[in-house]
């Protein structure tokens, strides 16, 4: 039980790790808005509306996923370093003292 270490916790991640990302998904948006205004007449308004809203929410959970993996590739667990010898200020109990025990 004396083995347990300390780790770190280290998101590396930058913005321009998922810049092509929102590139793409930007791409994805507008080509969707394209298809959307071909489609647009006074008798076929509800198709272009759906295929905005079905390309939309198919490329949503691809675009999560590419965020979440991008994230999890870029959190580091680094190992703290920790002295063998216990810190004075931490483990410092008053001079002539016991530590409390429990009463059996």
């Amino acid at each position: 039980m004396n083995n347990l270490k300390k780790y770190r916790l280290v998101c590396t991640l930058t913005f321009g790790d998922i810049y092509g990302q929102i590139i793409i998904w930007l791409i994805v948006i507008f080509l969707s808005l394209a298809s959307a205004l071909a489609l647009w007449s006074t008798a076929r308004q509800i198709f272009a509306l759906a295929t905005v809203g079905l390309i939309v929410v198919l490329s949503l959970p691809f675009l999560l996923f590419a965020f979440v993996t991008t994230l999890l590739n870029h959190i580091e667990l680094n190992p703290v370093e920790t002295s063998t010898e216990p810190a004075e200020s931490s483990s410092r109990t008053a001079p002539n003292s016991n530590p409390a025990q429990a009463a059996s």
